[in-house]
């Protein structure tokens, strides 16, 4: 397998991307309005429980948990923490569509199936079109929250909360591996099915276990320290190795590329 080959297929899906900026735009938009918004929340709500504490210590009624509002915010920090997984299973998920599907819809069959690469060097690049934009803005969006996030909250909790051990696990190994999983599962969709929209909709069903582990978070059924995210880390290292081995063995270009669902 020659990368080089990888990479033509990829800076020319780029270019394509680029033409298309209705695609791009979401995208941007909403990991940089989730990155600035959720901060601000957790302020508003770290203003709120630190009234009510004073509320209660005014009226006389004693104060059983002392720091109840620096821990409830950490709760929030780190359960946000989590958005950024979810979001690096959504966002490669029109681009990946699109990137298989596009090709049908921009009538460029012919010059890529003459093209003299391999399947897997075509499916390689394909998935770095839709990996290096999203974990671009994922990183920097990212950046944003942790920055804003510190700025907000550390006249509340004594100390920058970010970065940590948490966080470095979720951006370095969770987010690239949950995009490589999206990534190839959209990839196998779009190879079953000849409508973007159908694609991206289907491969957003997919991702539904990530909110349910979310509302597990959110209910302190489990929580988000490193040992459970090293054991999110693991599970996703199976799965991404699995999916990418269906998807070598399911995945020819000319069916992929002519199949019209």
């Amino acid at each position: 397998m020659k990368l080089w080959k990888s990479w033509v297929i990829a800076t020319k899906d780029f270019s394509t991307f680029r033409e298309k900026k209705n695609t791009i735009y979401p995208l941007i938009v909403l990991p940089l309005l989730l990155s600035i918004v959720l901060p601000i929340l957790i302020g508003g709500i770290g203003n709120l429980i630190g009234l009510i504490d004073n509320l209660i210590g005014i009226i006389g009624i004693p104060i059983l948990i002392k720091g109840s509002s620096s821990k409830d915010i950490t709760v929030l920090l780190n359960s946000f923490s989590f958005f950024y997984i979810i979001l690096a299973f959504i966002l490669p998920n029109t681009l990946a569509s699109y990137s298989i599907l596009g090709e049908k819809i921009e009538k460029s069959l012919e010059p890529l199936l003459a093209t003299p690469i391999t399947d897997t060097e075509l499916l390689l690049g394909k998935s770095i079109t839709s990996f290096l934009p999203c974990i671009a803005i994922i990183y920097f969006s990212a950046m944003i929250f942790m920055v804003l996030s510190d700025a907000i909250t550390y006249n509340t909790i004594g100390y920058l909360f970010f970065p940590n051990w948490s966080m470095a696990i979720i951006l370095l190994l969770a987010v690239p591996l949950v995009s490589i999983l999206s990534i190839q599962l959209n990839v196998i969709i779009s190879s079953r099915v000849s409508d973007v929209r159908t694609a991206t909709q289907l491969g957003l069903l997919l991702f539904l276990p990530f909110i349910g582990l979310y509302i597990f978070l959110e209910t302190s059924v489990i929580s988000l320290n490193i040992i459970n995210l090293l054991g999110i880390f693991v599970i996703l290292s199976v799965a991404v190795a699995i999916i990418f081995s269906i998807s070598k063995t399911i995945i020819q270009r000319d069916k992929i590329l002519t199949k019209r669902g």
